[in-house]
């Protein structure tokens, strides 16, 4: 009995090859639209859909192979004496292959200027349809959505059929394919619906690579990317030299990318566990990198480094002096580049971290479940600053202020971050009280927290963080204010001469 193969594809990547294989090994071709054409244009001989269902195409395409003859086929079991009783019955053929990929919808809508209509248009009906038909009854209907299948199936067809597992493989790339074109479709309208809170939400991402291990050698990890590209993102940088990323480095990459997107002047940012460990900001990359290393000398060893301007000979030289596990920067010099390259398992990434970031969510799985939350985006220019104390803080302590808030943002809660002279000084992380945290920053500080300034992620529920800080020495504070106790903070403040304004935003990083 001659075996039938539906073939409508968007991509026509390989098509031509495929279905010349596919009609010598005596499949009957049946075909729509576009790929109809492509395939007789290859002189291969081919019927149309119409000829099927004996139905034209009409509305522009939009009703081809919705139709019982094409479904019938496709869902039709062989096993089934019934089933194989009413396609006799009824004059219709199985369908022994399909290869179907869809509308560009994910294409469509990368388009800054897509309209909603352009959108609508390129939602696909009739595709996923037959996708799902023919994977739903895989053990009798070959199915292919990918054309990078095509060698697989053809070289398994040769040998006389495609053994159970592999259709069942095929079967599963197609749901998962579906699921996740379905879910490119839902979240686009609900995001022009406004929608904060749906009912559901189903997020889709598309894999970059599996990972040598986890957070450690005995957990199994994998990296993916959300489809919306975002240039300034890790997801998207260029590894141009050494070892592969690892979990743990991706986790503190992405840290330390977020960090020195704070930033509009060269900057500097050494991450190690997912906190920084110092920022350097100035005229010059090399500068910044000379502050950064400096704020913490001792745990930028084997940490992250990212910077905001090109690398030039000077910076690399810097960098080359010590042991890290990664270098981001938006470009490299070509002498750099030779410098850097020394070292064979340093990875050197290319990624721009001043392009805008375009994720407005962040994802957190919980034991059976999920939490969302939009991204911390604050910043200085959003909140008009209070002044809460007698001194107001110069105009030198204020630029320090706003380099400590924008580090301490980025730093796992309790937070402090001493800064001085466009540099951190120490950073308190991740401390169960504020205190702790403060003894923390002022102890890596030492005898340079004399006349620093502070920044605490949240706000003082009692003046002891405010003591400790004056006995090192600290000038200036900058915290949101807002706790029921803030007066104590204020006096205490007063009584050490030390200002302190309020930004009214928390930055919790749990």
């Amino acid at each position: 009995m001659t075996k039938r193969a539906l073939l409508s594809v968007s991509d026509k990547q390989g098509l031509e090859t495929f279905a010349k294989e596919l009609s010598d090994l005596g499949y009957e071709l049946v075909s729509t639209g576009g790929t109809k054409r492509a395939i007789e244009a290859a002189g291969i001989d081919v019927r149309s859909i119409s000829d099927v269902t004996g139905f034209p195409e009409i509305m522009d395409g939009r009703v081809k192979t919705l139709h019982p003859a094409v479904h019938s086929g496709l869902l039709a079991k062989r096993n089934n004496e019934d089933h194989k009783r009413q396609m006799e019955e009824l004059d219709l053929t199985m369908i022994d292959l399909v290869a179907v990929n869809l509308y560009p919808f994910k294409e469509t809508i990368a388009n800054p200027e897509v309209t909603e209509e352009e959108a609508i248009e390129n939602v696909d009906i009739g595709g996923p349809t037959m996708l799902r038909a023919a994977a739903k009854n895989f053990e009798d209907v070959a199915v292919v959505v990918n054309p990078d299948d095509y060698r697989k199936v053809i070289d398994g067809l040769r040998q006389g059929d495609l053994p159970h597992g592999t259709r069942r493989e095929l079967a599963a790339k197609v749901f998962r394919h579906t699921a996740h074109y379905d879910a490119l479709i839902a979240e686009y309208f609900t995001g022009l619906t406004g929608e904060k809170d749906p009912e559901t939400v189903t997020k889709t991402y598309e894999h970059v690579q599996s990972l040598r291990y986890g957070e450690n050698p005995h957990q199994s990890a994998s990296f993916y990317k959300e489809v919306k590209e975002d240039k300034g993102s890790l997801a998207y940088a260029e590894q141009l030299h050494g070892k592969e990323l690892s979990y743990n480095n991706i986790q503190d990459a992405n840290a330390a990318l977020e960090v020195v997107a704070e930033f509009h002047a060269p900057a500097a940012v050494a991450v190690k566990h997912m906190n920084p460990c110092g920022v350097g900001n100035a005229d010059s990359i090399s500068e910044a990198f000379r502050k950064a290393y400096e704020a913490d000398p001792v745990s930028i060893f084997g940490g992250i480094v990212a910077l905001n301007r090109k690398v030039d000979r000077e910076t690399a030289e810097q960098l080359s002096g010590i042991f890290l596990e990664i270098i981001m920067a938006p470009a490299y010099d070509e002498e750099a580049f030779d410098i850097l390259t020394k070292k064979k398992n340093v990875r050197i990434m290319k990624v721009d971290p001043a392009l805008e970031d375009t994720t407005e969510q962040k994802l957190v799985s919980v034991r059976g479940g999920l939490l969302i939350q939009d991204k911390d985006k604050g910043t200085l220019s959003q909140v008009e600053l209070e002044t809460a104390t007698e001194r107001a803080p110069t105009e030198e302590e204020l630029e320090d202020l706003k380099l400590a808030w924008s580090v301490v943002k980025h730093v796992k809660s309790n937070a402090i971050v001493v800064a001085k002279g466009d540099r951190t000084l120490g950073v308190g992380a991740g401390q169960m009280n504020r205190v702790g945290a403060a003894g923390i920053a002022f102890e890596q500080a030492g005898d340079e927290a004399e006349g620093a300034v502070m920044a605490s992620d949240a706000f003082f529920p009692m003046p002891d963080t405010v003591e400790t800080a004056a006995k090192a020495g600290i000038k200036a504070i900058i915290q949101p204010g807002g706790s029921k106790r803030d007066q104590d903070s204020i006096d205490a403040c007063n009584e050490h001469g030390i200002a302190m304004v309020f930004t009214k935003m928390r930055h919790f990083k749990h």
